[in-house]
């Protein structure tokens, strides 16, 4: 298991094995997502045929991302999948990135909840637009952060080394590594994919029961 920051050279087949979460990537060969996991799945070159045994076929551009809850395939074009075993996600497909976040991050930066967690602690996706010229504060997360540069060029600068980050390439952030990402003259557009959240939906607090309202007898 890497223990720093590791670039992700997309290619076909298993790119990082992290136990419950493995990453996989695909170039024109088609890949098998595998059963009893949820794929979180980013499209980053051409165009991109999902399959899953319960709906489809949908045709995917570079830029789009989906989430299928039980197997299937991805054929065609390129991008990068995180399989998460033992958790059933909601089927989605979306896309393609906006040109920025719609929400505050740091330093200036700005992020959007691509896939939000179905239930508080879920897995979740966002999109991290930084624009030019920022140079972000060092930080670490409290669990694994995995994804795709989608555009722009940058770096991404750890205790270990600098990493140039470009269009098309994967990453991975172990948990607690230091780290900032640094842009020149362009912007630099990444998906992030958290495998837990502080935030999301609970039984006793959801727009449906909330927005619920029960007349006196």
């Amino acid at each position: 298991m890497a223990m720093a920051f590791a670039p992700l050279a997309i290619r076909s087949g298993l790119l990082l094995d992290l136990g419950e979460i493995r990453v996989w990537g695909w170039l024109e060969e088609p890949l098998a997502l595998p059963p009893g996991a949820t794929a979180f799945g980013m499209v980053t070159l051409g165009q991109t045929e999902l399959h899953d045994a319960e709906t489809g076929p949908f045709r995917l551009g570079a830029g789009m991302f989906f989430v299928l809850p039980e197997g299937g395939a991805a054929r065609g074009g390129g991008g990068l999948v995180i399989a998460l075993s033992g958790y059933r996600g909601l089927r989605q497909i979306g896309g393609p990135l906006e040109a920025g976040g719609r929400l505050r991050y740091i330093d200036g930066c700005s992020d959007t909840l691509l896939v939000c967690p179905p239930r508080l602690g879920d897995p979740c996706l966002n999109h991290l637009h930084i624009p030019p010229h920022t140079d972000q504060t060092p930080h670490t997360h409290p669990s694994v952060r995995i994804g795709v540069i989608l555009r722009g060029i940058g770096e991404c600068r750890t205790p270990d080394g600098v990493y140039p980050l470009q269009p098309g390439m994967g990453w991975y952030i172990p948990t607690g590594c230091l780290h900032s990402f640094f842009t020149r003259d362009e912007a630099l557009d990444v998906i992030a994919w958290h495998p837990d959240s502080d935030f999301g939906p609970r039984d006793d607090d959801h727009p449906m029961i909330n927005r619920t309202q029960i007349p006196p007898r």
